[in-house]
This record gives C-alpha cells, sequence and structure tokens, in this order.
C-alpha cells in the first residue's frame, strides 16, 4: 500500500492564518497576513486594463490550441522589455511562461539542478517562506545570508557582504529585485552594484525575484536593480510575476528569463527552458499571458493600466505615510519611522511572536508570526486600530 505510507506535511503557515482569520467572528478583525493587494474596500479589483483587454480577446480570439512550449513567444519579448528595457540586448535572453512566479522560481532551481546539482542557493535571511519550502523538496543545498537587522528593521549590508564572502563558483544567490518580501527593506543601487561584484568575482549566478515590479517606487525605477545587474554580469536568470502589478493573481503567470553570456548560447538555453517546461507540465498556461502582452503592446490599454498601478503604488505609499505618524504619535517615538521607509506590499515590524499573538487575540488584527504585515490590507480607517494596537502591546 503506498498512500497508506504518506505523512502529514508541514502546514503554510499563512494559509493556516487565513483559515484562522475567517473562524473569527469577530466583525472588527483585520486582515494584515495573506500576501494580496486588497483596494481601500479590501477587495482585490480587476484592472481596467485586464477588463478592456480580455473583452478585446473574447471577440477576437478563434482558437484555445496550444502555443509553445515556452508560451507565446510575443510575451517573452513584452516581459524581457519591461524587466530589463534596453539595458542587455535581447537576443541574449531565452524565456519561457510558467504559471505564476512561483512557477518561474521553480523552474529556475530546476535549471540549477541540471546544471550544478551540487551547488549550494543562497536567500536571504528572512526571505519568502516558499524559496526555502521549495528548495527543500528539491534536495538543493540552501544557505542564508544576513540580510535584515531586527532591532532597526533595515537591511545590515556589512553583514549581508560578509555572509556572502564564503560563496563559491557555481552557486546560485538569490536576490529579490525590489520590494523585499517579507521585510519591505531594500538594497540601494550602488549596494546592488557592489553585490554584482562580488558575484561576478566568486563565479556564481544570480536569480532576481521580481514579483512587485511597479509596486515600490515605480515601474522603472523598480527594474533598475535587475537591469544593473544585467549590465555587470554574464549571466543571470530572473523570476518575473505579473500577478500582482497586473491583479491576474488566479491566471498564474509569469516568466523565467535567462540571460546567457552571448547570443550564441542563447539557442541551448532557450532549448533547455522548453525542455523543463515539458518536463514539469508541458505546455504553460496561456490567457493571463496574453492579456499581458496585449496591454504592453497597445499605447492606449498600456497607457491606462500604468496609471491604475501607479493609483496603487501612491495608495500604500499613503498607507506607510499615514501608519508611520500613527505610530510616532501613540508610542510618542520615532522607532517606527522606517514603516514610511519600507516599499511594496510587506513590513517586518519588529514585533515578537508572542506580540503578535496577543495582537490578534486582544484586537482581532492578524499578521504573520514573525510581524510581517500586508500594508494592502489596511485603510485610512484601520491604520489608527493597528497603531493602538501595536503602541499597546509592543512596549
Amino acid at each position: 500500500m503506498m498512500l497508506n505510507t504518506l505523512t502529514p506535511q508541514p502546514e503554510d503557515k499563512i494559509l493556516a492564518l487565513m483559515a484562522l482569520y475567517r473562524d473569527d467572528p469577530r466583525d472588527t478583525k483585520i486582515d494584515l497576513g495573506v500576501g494580496v493587494y486588497k483596494d481601500a474596500t479590501g477587495h482585490t479589483p480587476i484592472m481596467r486594463a485586464i477588463k478592456a483587454a480580455e473583452k478585446q480577446l473574447w471577440e477576437a480570439e478563434t482558437t484555445k490550441s496550444y502555443t509553445a512550449l515556452s508560451g507565446d513567444p510575443a510575451f517573452g519579448a513584452a516581459m524581457k522589455t519591461m524587466v530589463l528595457a534596453d539595458s542587455v540586448d535581447h537576443a541574449r535572453v531565452g524565456a519561457i511562461a510558467t504559471p505564476g512566479g512561483t512557477g518561474a522560481i521553480r523552474q529556475a532551481f530546476e535549471l540549477m539542478k541540471l546544471a550544478n546539482r551540487h551547488g549550494t542557493v543562497w536567500t536571504s535571511n528572512p526571505t519568502w517562506p516558499n524559496h526555502l519550502s521549495i528548495l527543500k523538496f528539491m534536495g538543493l543545498a540552501n544557505k542564508e545570508y544576513a540580510y535584515f537587522d531586527a532591532a532597526t528593521c533595515t537591511v545590515d549590508f556589512d553583514a549581508m557582504m560578509a555572509s556572502l564572502k564564503d560563496v563559491k563558483a557555481g552557486d546560485m544567490v538569490l536576490l529579490h529585485g525590489c520590494c523585499h518580501n517579507p521585510t519591505g527593506a531594500n538594497l540601494t543601487l550602488d549596494q546592488y552594484g557592489l553585490v554584482a561584484d562580488l558575484i561576478l568575482e566568486k563565479g556564481a549566478i544570480a536569480l532576481v525575484d521580481i514579483a512587485y515590479q511597479g509596486f515600490g517606487d515605480g515601474l522603472e525605477e523598480d527594474a533598475a536593480a535587475t537591469r544593473l545587474l544585467a549590465t555587470k554580469l554574464p549571466e543571470m536568470l530572473i523570476a518575473a510575476s505579473c500577478s500582482k502589478n497586473f491583479g491576474i493573481y488566479r491566471e498564474r503567470t509569469g516568466c523565467l528569463m535567462a540571460m546567457s553570456e552571448t547570443a550564441d548560447n542563447t539557442p541551448v538555453t532557450q532549448g533547455t527552458l522548453n525542455f523543463l517546461n515539458r518536463q514539469n507540465y508541458s505546455f504553460p498556461p496561456d490567457h493571463g499571458a496574453r492579456l499581458v502582452t496585449m496591454i504592453l503592446g497597445d499605447a492606449t490599454l498600456k497607457a491606462d493600466w500604468m496609471a491604475e498601478l501607479e493609483e496603487v503604488r501612491l495608495g500604500m505609499l499613503g498607507l506607510r505615510t499615514q501608519l508611520a505618524d500613527e505610530l510616532r504619535q501613540q508610542t510618542n517615538s520615532d522607532r517606527f519611522d522606517f514603516v514610511a521607509q519600507h516599499r511594496g506590499m510587506f513590513s517586518r515590524i519588529g514585533a515578537s511572536p508572542e506580540e503578535v499573538l496577543k495582537i490578534r487575540e486582544e484586537f482581532g488584527i492578524y499578521m504573520v508570526g514573525d510581524s510581517r504585515l500586508n500594508i494592502a490590507g489596511l485603510n485610512a480607517q484601520t491604520v489608527p486600530l493597528l497603531a493602538h494596537a501595536v503602541a499597546k502591546i509592543c512596549r
């Protein structure tokens, strides 16, 4: 008997938190745990440009046949332009459509396993928990590099560089392209440059996870670090997600890009990417990718998408500023001013797991045990409630 030998798998902490929130009967409860963008009403809307593109697609689409193992090549081309612009010759970059950014990460690790199964994947401490879960499941070696100073809630760059001195040739260094998840604390562009120099010196390869382009400082600004790395490194992998900036979470739309040293290497790289898609899920999903391609290729749709994306970004920045101001007022200190400096949907506010539990039990405010909270889960009315709870519990 095979199924009788199975043992329970570790429960995903965020999914478990979602279940606790659903079962909480309090009308005043606030969900800051799940990593999904929400507007001021708590709804995840469909973006205007997505709606318009879907209408056009419904009227024009004539087949649901497969595209290609890599997905529609036009999607890969559009993503190269959005993420890399003209920082590198696109002929050097292979690309495949994937089921979301998670699929892109998984395929990047699969590529690592093919190229150097004995290499180590270096991840920031902390990083998105699913990075670690996938690496463990795949049996790839993983080491953490220092990143976040829990006392100041900022990047400890000196400690990070000291950690990365142990990187070996053939290792992979996973970097967050912008809006670090879960901390919200980002490297400066100069610091990215120094990390690139170290990766080059060590003979390692960078994997950039860019899941929130447009959520931090702007669509172009958030891609600046990835583009800088592309100009300095001979090879690089980029896992990009369209879930957040296009709001198409359930369409599972991602892209893995692999930049080779020269265009002569691209056919083998592209063929290998195609092979990995074939082994894992054959042809990737197309609906979301096609909508993204349509929007990025149409001036009117793109302009409307960029305008709405900017509204989303500025809204989150406004909530950050409001929260930092409220916390300063209610704690009579500047210890939480970092919230306004962080970028993206998340911040770690430095509460202990015990304090996070008390905030949940006493105030019905749900955040991840490491004190990661989703800024987009707030609105102007709930910010003071969170600030009061934090001020009371986190002394």
